[in-house]
């Protein structure tokens, strides 16, 4: 498929760029090559193959979620500068 400086031009001006002639020439390429890129995958036999089939199994790799005590409030307050009813006290940045 060919594209064309106008096609480049409307991409561009949908996304509010401003392009010199010299990148809308080099993107007109640039995007030729990528449409072709994306029509040599549309020749791949996918018949058979689960849209979001991956190569290899994978499997979840996240631990599971266990309750573990947590650290001890007044430890952690300890270096606080400004504490109140056991929570780090910081100064107002909004009026």
């Amino acid at each position: 498929m060919n594209i064309t400086k106008e096609q480049v031009e409307h991409v561009a001006k949908l996304a509010r760029l401003n392009l010199t002639e010299e990148e809308k020439e080099r993107l007109t390429g640039e995007m030729e090559n990528i449409i072709a890129f994306a029509d040599k995958l549309n020749e791949l036999d996918t018949t058979g193959v689960e849209p979001t089939a991956h190569v290899i199994p994978i499997q979840n790799v996240f631990r599971e979620d266990v309750v573990k005590p947590s650290y001890e409030r007044e430890k952690i307050l300890g270096n606080a500068p400004l504490q109140e009813d056991g929570c780090f006290l910081v100064p107002q940045v909004v009026e």
